[in-house]
């Protein structure tokens, strides 16, 4: 199934007197890059969140925050008294260098907010986390890690449709270039043979023919177009048949690039060069779009 790297979920769930809701937001990245926003009282479970994004989210660049709501009462809450005056002390100092006065009443009140914002500051009394609790924590994990691959998965369809229209453009081509292959072959025998006539040569005609065909044998595209034909086919297969196949899509179609280079490279011909370069504009598009590719 193919799934887009670009997507977001949500799930919450409400417990005792609290509700904790869990969003997940994706980009496009080369592997897992997981970032974790969760509360102090739950950081001892961001292993096991970890672990359950490494098999659902795959790849991609990952941001998950988990937060909590009260829903009624309220914990203790506590300032610590000795890291509000650290930090108070500390800025106290650096105010002068900014050429501001420690002793004003209006800087002391725009710095007081800055402080309770400090890390460690306030600090809340929890009591210890229930199974139940930290069930409903990893479960709501889960369900907004589902809710972010059925956003894949929409995102992944409306990709992969357009990867295989562009697919089947470059697959169409390959007839579009046998069109001119026959007209390739006589319009060189008579360049040759014009050139020829025209700088003098007399040149021995029963040694001429095979020496064309020679040269025109390393000129030959089948093998191009057979290997071209069946890298499409197998792309399309990889496409229907494989769960996360994004990075082997983009190795196939690197090896599309390569018949397509060598077919414009053998060409000899103004109308296939044309047909090549709309096939590497469609494969130049398919590769942007394989970025975002789970």
């Amino acid at each position: 199934m193919i799934r887009s790297m670009t997507g977001y979920g949500k799930a919450e769930t409400e417990i005792t007197d609290k509700k904790i809701i869990i969003e997940v937001r994706s980009l496009n990245s080369k592997q897992l890059d997981l970032s974790v926003k969760i509360p102090s009282v739950y950081r001892q479970f961001e292993q096991d969140i970890r672990l359950l994004a490494n098999k659902k989210i795959i790849r991609g660049k990952s941001d998950i925050f988990i937060t909590i709501e009260k829903n009624g009462g309220s914990d203790a809450v506590k300032i610590n008294k000795e890291a509000f005056i650290d930090y108070f002390n500390q800025i106290n100092e650096i105010l002068p260098h900014c050429k501001m006065d420690p002793n004003d009443s209006s800087v002391s009140a725009s710095v007081i907010p800055v402080i309770m914002k400090m890390p460690e500051v306030v600090q809340t009394e929890l009591n210890d986390i229930s199974k139940e609790e930290s069930e409903a924590l990893l479960n709501t994990a889960s369900q907004a890690m589902d809710a972010l691959n059925s956003f894949r998965i929409q995102e992944g369809e409306n990709l992969i449709t357009d990867i295989i229209s562009r697919i089947l453009i470059i697959e169409n081509s390959i007839p579009e270039v046998e069109k001119y292959e026959e007209d390739r072959v006589t319009a060189i025998k008579n360049r040759i043979t014009e050139n020829f006539t025209y700088i003098g040569i007399d040149y021995d005609k029963n040694r001429f023919e095979p020496e064309l065909i020679y040269y025109l044998e390393k000129l030959d595209v089948t093998e191009e177009k057979v290997r071209l034909k069946n890298h499409c086919e197998y792309f399309r297969e990889v496409c229907t048949t494989e769960d996360a196949p994004g990075k082997k899509l983009g190795f196939i179609s690197q090896e599309i690039g390569r018949e397509i280079n060598t077919l414009g490279s053998k060409a000899n011909d103004s109308r296939i060069q044309k047909i090549v370069v709309q096939m590497k504009d469609e494969l130049e598009k398919i590769k942007e779009q394989l970025l975002n590719i789970l």
